[in-house]
């Protein structure tokens, strides 16, 4: 009892890049920057999507979906990194540091699964178009969705949950910009082992049974294209899967690499540079992506425009 108590009240501090201090202006125009295009941009293409008759199919559905998990992912990350870029005092809450933590991983395991349904959709479109508009119908396409945001509050919650079990006592400096599962642990004043395990088997099983989804299907993907005969179709099938492959690269490889830090004094940096890049960075990356390599969303946007030019 008294333990949870004082682990409720304690406090943490986010070190952030406070060594540093003669770059806080410049990164914080660059991050500014960047959540600006990340919320306009992903706002904008779950209202592009909405508003545009032609991208109501379900390769799109699922593009508005990874845009929402996006502009949450960045929101819930980046306004505490741009306020400690500001201010001396970069102390946050327990409660604080768990909610970050809490949605910040439910919106990267989401991601994670959204990009697998966003690579079975392509599957069905190049490997059955006869009868992708049966197969993707509405039902299965709002599970298919589905799924990534249960399994990611599940994963979250039984995380979240083995760490409020948790002691924190004396200095609690967590050397990054956000309240990370690792970081939150290495403060701890009690055994995190089974903390630490359950979160290293719920990554793994993660990043494996997604990227197993991912090559399955474009395995099959592959040799239907290879087996067109019509140079024309191979290159409309390889175009429809160029933003989505760009967008899995990104995504998979930052959190591959990350996984082969060694553990040393000087991977924190490595780290916390990586951590930058797939909270802040990719959620920007995204829908530039699926806007600049894409056809439909590109002429849907000048439809847009020259709409508004005609009404003003």
């Amino acid at each position: 009892m008294i333990k949870d108590t004082y682990s409720v009240g304690a406090t943490f501090t986010l070190l952030g890049f406070s060594e540093y201090p003669d770059f806080q202006v410049p990164l914080l125009l660059v991050f500014l920057t960047i959540y600006t295009v990340t919320v306009v941009g992903n706002l904008g293409m779950i209202m592009i999507i909405r508003v545009s008759p032609r991208l109501h199919t379900p390769m799109y559905f699922f593009l508005s979906h990874l845009s929402f998990v996006d502009f949450c992912y960045s929101t819930t990350v980046t306004p505490k990194l741009l306020e400690n870029l500001v201010v001396e005092d970069r102390s946050i809450s327990f409660v604080g540091c768990i909610m970050q933590f809490f949605l910040a991983c439910v919106c990267a395991v989401a991601e994670t699964f959204m990009l697998a349904v966003m690579a079975y959709d392509r599957f069905v479109a190049v490997c059955n178009p006869l009868l992708y508009t049966v197969v993707m119908s509405q039902k299965l396409c709002a599970l298919l969705v589905a799924g990534p945001y249960i399994w990611g509050i599940a994963s979250s919650l039984t995380l979240t949950c083995f760490l409020l079990t948790l002691s924190f006592c004396g200095s609690n400096i967590i050397n990054n910009f956000v309240c990370e599962h690792s970081v939150i642990v290495s403060v701890s004043c009690s055994d995190p082992y089974i903390s630490q395990m359950l979160c290293f088997v719920i990554a793994i099983f993660n990043e494996v049974s997604s990227l197993v989804i991912i090559f399955t299907t474009y395995i099959f993907i592959f040799v239907t294209v290879i087996k067109m005969s019509s140079a024309g179709g191979r290159q409309k099938a390889f175009s429809t899967c160029a933003s989505h492959l760009t967008a899995i690269t990104i995504f998979h490889g930052t959190i591959l690499f990350l996984y082969c830090v060694p553990n040393s004094q000087n991977s924190w940096l490595i780290v916390k540079i990586g951590s930058l890049f797939y909270t802040v960075v990719i959620p920007m990356l995204n829908p530039l992506i699926y806007s600049l390599r894409n056809k439909d969303v590109k002429e849907s946007v000048k439809k847009l425009i020259n709409h508004s030019i005609q009404v003003c």
